[in-house]
């Protein structure tokens, strides 16, 4: 679900911003698994090695780390074109946008995080 969220924030950025565009279909896939490895495997040591400037920006950092991973990817992907980090930086957003808001009405409601029912808990344990 996570995928189909991320590529339609990926097409939604190639729709709106002037900057990026795509050739195809199998283009797009691509895009969104590398932007899943880099999320998954790449943010995190970006984002400990730039900490401070995490904090001193109060987050916004992160954003300037989305646009660089989504220039990069763009860079890896023959029928993806970012013309420049303006461009990646909005598209960048837009996809955090979709993410945030298609990602939150996904998993709302089953208050396990959409991995179904929660088991009963031993009240004999305590947790911490």
């Amino acid at each position: 679900m996570r995928w189909a969220v991320s590529a339609l924030g990926v097409l939604l950025a190639a729709t709106i911003i002037p900057g990026i565009s795509y050739t195809d279909g199998l283009s797009l896939f691509i895009v969104v698994v590398l932007l899943s490895f880099f999320n998954a495997f790449l943010k995190p040591v970006l984002v400990l090695f730039t900490l401070p400037f995490v904090i001193l920006t109060m987050g916004f950092g992160i954003l300037f780390i989305n646009a660089l991973l989504f220039l990069l990817s763009a860079h890896f992907v023959e029928g993806f074109v970012v013309a420049g980090f303006g461009s990646a930086f909005f598209g960048a957003l837009i996809v955090s946008l979709t993410s945030l808001f298609l990602g939150g009405a996904f998993k709302g409601g089953s208050g396990g995080g959409g991995r179904g029912p929660r088991k009963p808990r031993d009240h004999n344990v305590i947790d911490i």
